[in-house]
């Protein structure tokens, strides 16, 4: 097949939907697919293109088979509604002419965010008479009306009016979860036009590996230490300082450490919260290469995941994934009625403690801390679980399958 696949987000970009595009787009074209990825400028998560792009309106890569044409993006550090509206727009014009420039595609995968996407590719979609897989990663306006990154109501309508069109104009949508599932038949999506594909993690890449000689922990001081660690954004959903509080309380175990890799901005802020609590057990460090992913996961006992009391219930970190096939136990601060709470509950790979909870994110570590064959057990366990669900080829055969089908009917 001719396979066009829609993403804001793609390689080099470490974290968030780019790693997962690039790898479907990969086995895609492995399998012998012809793959062409329309995809921004590299520019996440540092909200600024990357020097090596700069200064170009297109691009087009040849990555693995891939052939990957970019488009500029209007990006700035500042997200206020102006630059947002100029992101989205410089997107979804500039994007929409570089997809001509190619040939018909058999199916065209549009992901997720972001919505206003959704247009350009519903006129490729008319023009080549080619079916549309709609990929949600996220469920907008929902999620952003939740934690108040669209307040206004005129702006809330335009992206209620592009859900609908979304939905409407895909032949398919694939959802990474059950609850997302629910929220969309909620909004009377046909039951027959879903298929859920969880999001997938290269279980060969990432794997369970030896803290011995871990150049991350040798790096950080943290050999024989026991290690809670947080990797992954630190945005409105994540409540990182509340983990900073649960370290407050183990200061007196010196054997216990603390470690969040995030963006380097918000580490800044995570600094100063620090300083203010006087902590001296939580490490800060940005975020590491992405071939040095595994070994930095194996550099700890314990991986968290992170969420605020009203984060929205179908929200579904793909951390989980990586952490579970890492081989390590988690401990989850979620809402207990939450899609995140159910995928760790049914892995047998964590444990899942009240959100925002500083004392209950303390007493799970104690409690894993003085428990080293729990750790283990649910270190297999999620692993196990990982393998059987969600591995990438299990993933990409569902994805080939649901083209086919889509292509043929």
């Amino acid at each position: 097949m001719r396979i066009l696949v829609y993403s804001y987000n793609y390689h080099p970009e470490p974290i968030g939907i780019a790693p997962l595009m690039t790898e479907l787009a990969e086995g895609l074209a492995q399998r012998g697919h012809q793959v062409r990825v329309l995809t921004a400028m590299p520019w996440y998560p540092a909200n600024e293109i990357a020097p090596e792009y700069r200064g170009k309106l297109y691009l087009t890569e040849k990555q693995n088979n891939v052939k990957v044409q970019r488009s500029y993006v209007w990006i700035r550090r500042d997200r206020g509604l102006r630059n947002r509206v100029l992101f989205e727009l410089s997107f979804v014009v500039l994007s929409f002419f570089r997809a001509l420039m190619g040939r018909r595609p058999d199916v065209i995968l549009l992901t997720v965010p972001g919505l206003p996407v959704c247009v350009p590719a519903a006129i490729l979609g008319w023009i080549y008479r080619t079916p549309i897989v709609l990929n949600l990663q996220d469920i907008l306006p929902d999620a952003a009306v939740h934690v108040g990154l669209i307040r206004s109501e005129k702006m809330i309508r335009v992206f209620q009016w592009l859900e609908k069109f979304a939905y409407k104009t895909a032949k398919k949508i694939s959802v990474i979860a059950d609850g997302f599932t629910r929220n969309l038949l909620d909004k009377s999506v046909p039951l027959e036009k879903i298929v859920e594909i969880p999001n997938w993690v290269n279980i060969d890449f990432i794997k369970p590996l030896s803290k011995e000689n871990n150049y991350f922990r040798i790096e950080n001081q943290l050999e024989g230490k026991f290690v809670v660690m947080y990797s992954g954004n630190i945005a409105l959903t994540q409540p990182l300082e509340v983990l900073i509080d649960a370290a407050v309380q183990l200061q007196h175990i010196r054997d216990i450490a603390v470690v969040i890799v995030g963006k380097k901005e918000a580490l800044a802020r995570l600094e100063r919260y620090c300083q203010e609590k006087g902590v001296r057990n939580v490490i800060l460090r940005p975020f590491q290469p992405r071939e040095k992913l595994p070994e930095m996961l194996a550099a700890a006992d314990v991986g968290m995941v992170m969420q605020k009391n009203n984060v929205i219930s179908f929200n579904m970190p793909s951390k989980i994934q990586v952490l579970l096939a890492s081989g390590r136990a988690i401990i989850a601060s979620v809402p207990a009625t939450g899609t995140a709470a159910r995928a760790i509950e049914t892995s047998g790979g964590g444990i899942v403690v009240s959100p925002e909870d500083p004392n209950a994110i303390a007493q799970a570590i104690l409690e894993l801390y003085s428990n080293p064959e729990q750790i283990k057990i649910l270190g297999e366990r999620g692993r196990q679980y990982a393998q059987k669900h969600y591995s990438f080829e299990f993933a990409l055969d569902s994805y080939e399958q649901l083209f086919f089908e889509v292509k043929n009917t």
